[in-house]
């Protein structure tokens, strides 16, 4: 896999499968695009060895902005969807307690003009789909809603591209590097579920 990603990314369709994949996975969360970030970034990292830091800087750059702008657009398409989704959207809703206890923490968050539930949402495991989907079902009002997302995207997308960056410099483009990367973006996403059902965030 590293091989083969690794031979895309001096090629625009690492950009092109990077942002369809984060993208989509606000409604197949089941997508590994944090894995697919990280191992392109862990490919971009081993080329530093043979080009020069010039040529090697712009393509981590775009992979993170890349990354984001598709997550923000991926938030957006979903909570519009929502918000658009009507009556059966809303029955969807209320016969999931995960969705409908989400939804009503958001709501309350962002009436209260903080968005950690968002920034937090987009590391824990389908915490992404559930904010946005919540957003927009609870007619939240965008502007209440997108500064949170965009945070939250560029913070997500930083934190994948520097972990796979950076483990491919320490530990050189191998699937050690690779597993270890992915296992820190695991644990964010771990810690991020737990700090959610903290009753701090729930009020």
């Amino acid at each position: 896999m590293l091989e083969s990603v690794g031979s895309l990314t001096g090629s625009p369709w690492i950009y092109v499968v990077v942002a369809a994949s984060v993208l989509l996975d606000v409604f197949l969360p089941v997508l590994p695009s944090g894995v697919l970030v990280i191992t392109a970034a862990t490919a971009a990292a081993a080329g530093t060895a043979t080009k020069a830091v010039a040529h090697d800087a712009p393509d981590i750059l775009a992979l993170t902005l890349c990354a984001a702008t598709a997550s923000v657009v991926g938030d957006l398409v979903a909570y519009r969807l929502a918000w658009r989704g009507g009556d059966r959207l809303d029955r969807a809703i209320a016969r999931s307690r995960r969705l409908s206890s989400a939804q009503e923490r958001l709501g309350a968050a962002l009436s209260r003009g903080g968005g950690t539930l968002v920034v937090l949402a987009r590391f824990a495991p389908a915490g992404r789909s559930v904010v946005s989907l919540g957003a927009g079902a609870a007619h939240r009002r965008v502007r209440e809603f997108l500064p949170w997302s965009v945070l939250a995207s560029v913070s997500w997308a930083v934190y994948s591209v520097a972990l796979g960056y950076f483990g491919g410099q320490w530990l050189g483009a191998t699937w050690l590097a690779t597993g270890v990367s992915v296992a820190a973006l695991f644990g964010a996403g771990a810690g991020a579920a737990y700090f959610m059902r903290r009753p701090a965030l729930q009020e």
